[in-house]
């Protein structure tokens, strides 16, 4: 048995980062994708990608935390959520 890592996870069903949640706090924070790509660095369009693919790194969702003042409820809700319906 083991681990097989060549099965890929249904799409649509899985989620790590629960995008709304992130898309909502940027809204609250009276930001916007733009914003707070440029507040990280990154081009707007990388940003995108990586909330649409769950993949940032801790050092950027680190950042996006601080960006946003979030809680660290918050934070486990949008970067470790495991189903988004």
């Amino acid at each position: 048995m083991g681990c097989d890592t060549t099965e890929e996870p249904q799409k649509g069903v899985y989620q790590v980062v629960n995008v709304n949640k992130l898309r909502g706090k940027i809204v609250e924070n009276g930001l916007n994708v733009e914003k707070v790509a440029t507040r990280l660095g990154m081009n707007r369009s990388t940003l995108y990608r990586k909330m649409k693919d769950g993949d940032f790194t801790i050092g950027e969702a680190r950042a996006i935390c601080e960006i946003l003042n979030l809680s660290i409820e918050d934070a486990v809700a949008i970067f470790f959520a495991d189903y988004v319906a």
